[in-house]
């Protein structure tokens, strides 16, 4: 009987350590995976946010290169240019700061209707005083018209909050960043200073640049405009903080304890974390260990585990994979272009988008149904797979529409490659087309433009396929702005 009790305390101590060291170790593995899955949340949030400014910084140092180009910048070419600034990426506002020296101040004024002003307050902008020289606001254009004349003529050599960065930026050849600043154009943000030289000078040392330097191209960009970037990428509950230079400028005060990324807006280090709710349970674990729960308990709640972490896979699989074909959906495709020609800009490549319709899909689906619609689809994208290359990246935007990104691709090539797409898709047997099934594809290039945005690729693709449509379908047609236009004359 003694035996009998020694045992069952045996067996009772040994199934309450088990019960200890399964808490523990499920307490860890849920620590880890909430750690790891909070950092790639972080990391997520902190590229979308990275990408998007970095765009329009790119943005900006085309501009310069633009104003270098011009002798004489004109405000109907500022305005055009800079609207195209603001329209997509971060920028709330952009500026051409030309240097004016002291023997040039009298001409320039009367020339641009302005006076060089100097602000001793907030709101007290007075006449400026005798300089070396000067570096006004001259042209600008802000998301709010009402805001485009107001910083006219502030010059900005003498605002101690920027005067700084535009000498760095002078020297350093580069886009420079300001710290968090009342923005002129009103809210809270950053200035980014692009230097622009006199054309064709040499800038090999600092003193070339000082000397080169003729002005500015400036943009502004608004904290709600940055965070906004970072929050799209996280779940509504997650809490979103950013700091820069210590100073913590979006999102809650205190410290996080959350996932922290570093990313860099031109030359300055910000700092994202990110704090998911609820994080780790201690219920379980401290269940198992005071209760002693069994082991059909245990791989229970280990099966739950698991299932939470296939949830979350499979969430973010959908988020961006298009769940008919496996192909990128719309979203994820559209990040993808973003980045193809981010990177056709930094190596001066050009790249190509192929944008496929199928022909008489409608027929299929009202003769055959949609079951049968779905399988062409699926069949289209396997052919799609099959001719694509390793760098390639496929993409079902919708229907029957599908989009081909070719990287380092000459415009010859791209034809080429979208002539074969169309032969091997006409050269397909499918039981459910009958007849035969043949695509109208468009091609549009990028990278030949580096002012060219995403919008504008996709829409030219677009307009090159349907041209193909009209012209009786199974064909490529590569856009040809020339023809467009002759075609609207006509």
């Amino acid at each position: 009987m003694r035996r009998r009790f020694w045992l069952g305390i045996a067996a009772v101590t040994l199934i309450g350590l088990g019960s200890v060291l399964a808490a523990v170790l499920v307490y860890q593995d849920d620590r880890d995976d909430f750690h790891q899955m909070q950092r790639e949340e972080a990391m997520r949030a902190a590229h979308q946010m990275e990408a998007v400014a970095g765009l329009s910084v790119s943005q900006l140092t085309s501009a310069a290169a633009f104003f270098q180009a011009e002798d004489d910048l004109s405000r109907h070419e500022f305005q055009t240019y800079g609207r195209s600034l603001i329209s997509q990426g971060a920028l709330s506002g952009a500026a051409f700061i030309p240097r004016v020296t002291a023997a040039q101040r009298q001409r320039f004024e009367r020339s641009h209707g302005l006076t060089i002003l100097k602000r001793s307050a907030p709101l007290d902008f007075r006449r400026s005083g005798p300089r070396a020289d000067y570096f006004p606001i001259t042209y600008v254009v802000a998301e709010e018209e009402q805001e485009n004349r107001k910083a006219l003529g502030y010059d900005l050599g003498q605002d101690p909050g920027r005067a700084p960065f535009l000498d760095r930026a002078r020297d350093a050849g580069a886009p420079v960043s300001s710290t968090v600043i009342p923005l002129l154009i009103g809210g809270r943000g950053i200035n980014v200073f692009q230097p622009v030289y006199r054309d064709g000078a040499k800038v090999e040392t600092r003193a070339q640049r000082r000397a080169a330097l003729v002005g500015f191209a400036a943009g502004s960009f608004r904290i709600g405009a940055l965070a906004a970037a970072a929050t799209e990428a996280v779940t509504a509950e997650d809490e979103v903080q950013l700091d820069v230079g210590g100073e913590t400028v979006f999102g809650p005060t205190d410290a996080l304890d959350g996932a922290s990324v570093p990313l860099a807006i031109a030359d300055r280090t910000w700092v994202l974390t990110v704090d998911s709710p609820g994080g780790p349970g201690l219920s379980l674990p401290l269940a198992l260990a005071v209760m002693g729960i069994s082991l059909a308990a245990l791989l229970g709640a280990l099966i739950l585990n698991w299932g939470r972490n296939e949830r979350i896979q499979e969430l973010e699989r959908q988020a961006s994979q298009d769940s008919l074909t496996g192909l990128n959906n719309r979203r994820r495709f559209e990040e993808d272009l973003a980045a193809a020609m981010a990177r056709s800009r930094r190596d001066g490549s050009t790249g190509a988008l192929l944008m496929l319709d199928i022909d008489e899909f409608k027929r299929v689906n009202d003769s055959r149904g949609h079951p049968a619609g779905d399988r062409l689809i699926q069949e289209v994208a396997g052919v799609l797979r099959r001719r694509a290359r390793e760098s390639d990246t496929l993409a079902r935007l919708g229907g029957d529409e599908f989009a081909v990104i070719l990287p380092r691709c000459s415009r010859g090539e791209a034809q080429l490659a979208a002539e074969a797409i169309a032969a091997e898709i006409r050269g397909h047997r499918s039981e459910e087309a009958g007849d035969g099934v043949t695509v109208s594809i468009g091609i549009a290039m990028f990278g030949e433009d580096p002012r060219t945005g995403v919008a504008t690729v996709v829409s030219e693709a677009d307009t090159a396929m349907y041209a193909a449509k009209d012209e009786g379908r199974d064909a490529v047609r590569v856009f040809d702005p020339m023809a467009l236009r002759e075609n609207v004359s006509d």
